[in-house]
């Protein structure tokens, strides 16, 4: 029987190296797609020629069963007999294995299934029932291509960006192409137009980043006639204050420790919606005691709680700081991300307003 030719043997590390400029910041579910577990999948599939259009498939097994002594020896039958062998029952690999036992829901649930799967980054087998033990799991051919330890420089950029191009969705396209912007722009300071075409420099970072494209974005896609009461960055610093426009709606604004960074007002109609956002780079999102404390200054100044809102903006939904922060976001208010920039998480309580799941879906029909 023909065995099928395996890709050129890639050590874990370059795969390791390639992943994060395979799949940047905007990529769903990116720290499955970049960590090292991904890193030793891939590898894996690679070492044991698990790609589309052969007939070899990679089990979880196969990736925690691995060692550095077999994942050192580069030539083909070495790489043959482990595919064959690690599927074995009872088989011991010389060394040290990369992964207990129960490492294998989290290759197959998230670096599979969550990940690469779910990108069409790999493939699994439709012809086995989901209860069966056997092996599944193949690497796209045009990305195992990309490990080619001979493809370097700009080649291997310019076939990198074309991976993406014909194989991440349009949304993934244009988060990474928001994020990637973002990078660019925080370098060298950031600067920011505000509805009025003024224009502000902020410090370079990724605060600054995301204050940017709550104003120039978020402000124009939510808001009606907006302008800028009040923006700040890292320290506490006042970029700027509109004293004589807060006094007109009657709001009186005292640097406090509750302030966010972004103070928003919509003056389309004859009673202003005020809009706090909080710009939350690693962390500090509006909370329920942040919330509180806010309505206290809208409250003495006579604002309908129904016309003030309550933002935290992030980069993008894929970051640490949102994993980070999601529990203790206030309800009532809502998240925004730089990358999907029409779109709001809202934080519902619809215990004090009850209402049936079929009025909130009627919602979003078009």
């Amino acid at each position: 029987m023909t065995k099928t030719p395996l890709p050129p043997y890639t050590p874990k590390a370059l795969v390791a190296e390639r992943l994060p400029l395979i799949f940047p910041e905007g990529t769903s579910n990116r720290n499955y797609c970049i960590r090292d577990l991904a890193a030793s999948t891939i590898f894996t599939m690679l070492y044991i020629g698990a790609i589309e259009g052969g007939d070899v498939y990679l089990g979880p097994k196969h990736v925690y069963l691995m060692t550095d002594e077999i994942a050192g020896q580069s030539d083909d039958e070495a790489r043959y007999s482990y595919a064959a062998d690690a599927m074995k029952p009872g088989y011991r690999p010389p060394g040290t294995r990369w992964y207990a036992d129960n490492t294998r829901e989290p290759i197959r649930d998230e670096t599979l299934r969550e990940g690469l799967l779910a990108i069409g980054a790999a493939y699994s087998r439709s012809d086995l029932p989901t209860t069966s033990s056997k092996p599944r799991y193949t690497l796209k051919a045009d990305l195992a291509a990309l490990f080619d330890p001979d493809l370097t420089g700009d080649e291997l950029n310019q076939r990198i960006a074309d991976w993406r191009k014909h194989n991440l969705n349009r949304e993934v396209l244009a988060r990474i192409a928001i994020r990637s912007r973002g990078a660019a722009a925080s370098k060298d300071g950031v600067l920011v137009t505000f509805p009025n075409q003024e224009t502000r420099r902020l410090i370079a970072g990724p605060s600054s980043v995301i204050s940017k494209a709550v104003i120039e974005t978020f402000a124009h896609t939510f808001l009606t006639d907006p302008a800028v009461l009040w923006l700040s960055e890292s320290g506490n610093k006042v970029v700027t204050r509109d004293e004589e426009l807060a006094r007109a709606i009657g709001l009186h604004i005292e640097v406090d420790k509750n302030l966010p960074d972004i103070i928003l007002v919509d003056l389309a109609d004859e009673k202003p919606l005020l809009v706090f956002v909080e710009v939350v780079a690693t962390d500090g999102p509006i909370t329920e005691r942040r919330r509180d404390a806010l309505h206290l200054l809208t409250d003495k100044a006579g604002f309908d709680r129904r016309r003030v809102a309550f933002v935290t903006a992030y980069a993008d939904r894929d970051t640490t700081a949102l994993k980070k922060t999601v529990p203790s976001l206030a309800w009532g208010s809502f998240a925004w991300f730089m990358s999907e920039p029409d779109k709001l998480l809202g934080m519902h309580d619809f215990c004090r307003n009850p209402v049936r799941l079929q009025d909130i879906l009627n919602l979003n029909v078009d």
